[in-house]
């Protein structure tokens, strides 16, 4: 990387800011009284569908998590959440114009989907498969935890049809894991990539983590090395966020030793250096993919797209989220379902969809969307194309965002051109604070993101 001076970028631009895997964020839904009319677009939608099915158990809590889950060792827990499931999606069909369309997407988040047993998991998947026709190409994938994984619960994913499997590494140094209460040994990650490999499940991702508390640029370089020989497809490699007010149980890392903004920035460029020298490609933000992978080839023509589970090739896909605290996209609205176990369970006992909030987004909205994700994406916004589409003059609509890009353009992050502008290569490393001038809630909302750095 050519960054000339970190620190400085780090004094001008470590500020929170959203990841923008929505827009508006989730920070703008508001409660609903009746959330029939959020699905109104969906009612007569011909898009393929991209479904997301929210797991949330987990044996243990780690320390560095701000997801949504219940931590518990009853695997019963499960069954009793796969009833509410099957009859949350049998209420949820009806209005989802499934006659006209299929599903290209299949994702299990959680919590920890590996929590299920194989039993549990195959009656999962094949109530899924039961109601929701999948493209013969879909991409279909499951976060799955080496700690709690076995290679039967494998053979019922490839079994399903499952084609990628997302690990969760973070780091592989036992003094990491030992402070943010994830041992996780290097034998268990390579016994389990061998399993999925063995049961033809084509595409692996890993997920790491920098930011923890203990990593030094040298401890993580070791850690990269060593996750490199598990010859990942993809790595999501992730900004720990610190957000005790969302995640209490992080404060207990406040206690340990965080590196510094700039150790972490260090951080992020060493990964990229790294990795691009190795054969992957810096797809953006936190992703890297090989070179070759669908999401090379989506960002090089243009497919590239952004939604809650981070980067992804299916564009114009409408997300089905199902489970508590999953989250929905159509055309015009988000619905985001009660993120407690307990009202979840009430809504769908009483037979009242479980979404408790929802944003239907203006024109304007929409317009902002579009260019956010663009930057998010491609990092080539071409001003007549939206003036063509949105009926607008770019340049004076957005005059105050286009001066707050002056300085950015100023430090290399981002160069104008007669069409309009590019992010650089080093302004990929700040593409959130790049698109945040465009983003009309961030300062009237709650400043509730994590830092960019």
């Amino acid at each position: 990387m050519s960054i000339a001076s970190p620190r400085t970028l780090i004094e001008k631009y470590n500020r929170p800011g959203p990841r923008y895997t929505s827009y508006p964020t989730a920070l703008q839904f508001a409660p609903v009284e009746d959330p029939e009319p959020l699905f109104e677009a969906s009612r007569s939608a011909t898009m393929p569908l991209s479904l997301y099915y929210h797991l949330p158990f987990c044996e243990s809590l780690c320390w560095f998590c701000a997801c949504t889950t219940v931590i518990t060792c009853n695997r019963d827990r499960a069954d009793v959440y796969l009833d509410a499931l099957e009859k949350e999606m049998d209420m949820t069909l009806p209005l989802l114009n499934l006659e006209q369309r299929t599903a290209n997407q299949l994702h299990f988040g959680g919590g920890s989907p590996s929590f299920l047993t194989p039993k549990q998991m195959d009656r999962l998947c094949t109530g899924i498969h039961k109601r929701f026709q999948l493209d013969s190409d879909a991409e279909i994938s499951a976060e799955l935890d080496p700690r709690t994984l076995s290679e039967e619960l494998i053979q019922v994913l490839a079994s399903h049809g499952f084609n990628r499997a997302s690990f969760g590494v973070q780091d592989v140094d036992p003094k990491v894991q030992k402070a943010v209460h994830r041992i996780q040994p290097d034998e268990m990650n390579r016994r389990c990539i061998e399993w999925v490999r063995k049961a033809g499940i084509e595409s692996l991702n890993v997920d790491l983590i920098y930011g923890l508390p203990y990593q030094t640029v040298d401890s993580f370089q070791q850690t990269l090395e060593t996750v490199l020989t598990y010859e990942p497809d993809r790595l999501a490699v992730f900004s720990y966020a610190h957000v005790p007010w969302v995640a209490p149980a992080q404060k207990i890392l406040e206690r340990s030793t965080l590196p510094d903004p700039e150790t972490k920035f260090s951080m992020l460029i060493q990964t990229i250096e790294t990795l691009t020298a190795n054969g992957y490609v810096y797809i953006g933000m936190d992703h890297f993919a090989k070179a070759g992978n669908e999401l090379c080839q989506a960002l090089e023509n243009g497919g590239l797209h952004r939604n809650f589970q981070g980067y992804t090739t299916k564009a114009g896909s409408e997300l089905a989220g199902f489970g508590m605290s999953s989250i929905s996209q159509n055309a015009d609205c988000y619905r985001q379902n009660m993120k407690e176990l307990k009202d979840w369970h009430a809504a769908i006992d009483e037979n009242r969809l479980p979404a408790h909030k929802g944003y239907t987004m203006t024109a304007d909205d929409k317009l902002r969307r579009d260019i956010i994700m663009n930057i998010m994406c491609s990092g080539n916004v071409v001003y007549s194309r939206y003036e063509k589409e949105y009926g607008i003059n770019f340049r004076e609509m957005f005059a105050e965002a286009i001066g707050q890009l002056e300085e950015p353009a100023r430090d290399g992050l981002v160069e104008f051109n007669d069409q309009g502008f590019r992010v650089t290569t080093d302004g990929r490393l700040l593409l959130r604070n790049i698109a945040m001038p465009f983003d009309a809630y961030l300062e009237a909302g709650p400043r509730r993101h994590a830092k960019t750095i």
